[in-house]
């Protein structure tokens, strides 16, 4: 069994030779303007390898194509992830004071949000309250509802997309 010592110098090289081509290479997999998710690519890439050392093929070029066969599938799940998880969106802020001949209109605008809201189930409800109302997290939402973080972001979605619709009705 190696020592903890020969473990960490034996994946210091592997960094230090295949690192920086590594990352290069992730960069090209990734979306243009995300340098972040590469990074973690690559940092994940090495925790594969660490937890694989003893099965790790023998010498420099064998071990370099291991490193980037598991680089490209992790950027493939990774690209696979965005592609099935909901398009976040941003709510744009009201203007917080409306033109006085507009009473009216935010009254309308009032009524028939409140009754869209009214209209969403309660599931939709509480994930808006916790995301809107508390301002927590999706993740911190997830938790407290006891759903997974990708439910939230999607009953998120579809119930902003209804008060928005409901708005642009009226």
């Amino acid at each position: 069994m190696p020592t903890a010592t020969a473990v960490d110098t034996r994946l210091r090289r592997l960094h230090r030779d295949n690192g920086s081509a590594l990352l290069h290479y992730l960069r090209r997999l990734t979306p243009p303007g995300s340098p972040c998710t590469a990074e973690d690519l690559l940092q994940e890439t090495m925790l594969r390898a660490w937890r694989s050392l003893d099965r790790m093929p023998p010498g420099p070029e064998p071990q370099r194509r291991w490193l980037f066969t598991v680089a490209r599938r992790l950027a493939i799940d990774a690209h696979r992830r965005r592609q099935r998880s909901p398009v976040e969106v941003e709510v744009a802020e009201p203007e917080l004071t409306p033109a006085a001949d507009s009473a009216a209109e935010v009254a309308i605008a009032s009524l028939t949000l409140r009754r869209a809201i009214g209209e969403l189930g309660p599931a939709h409800r509480a994930v808006l309250r916790e995301l809107y109302g508390k301002g927590l997290s999706a993740d911190e939402a997830a938790a407290l509802l006891g759903v997974p973080v990708g439910t939230v972001k999607s009953r998120a979605h579809h119930a902003v997309r209804h008060l928005r619709d409901a708005l642009a009705g009226s």
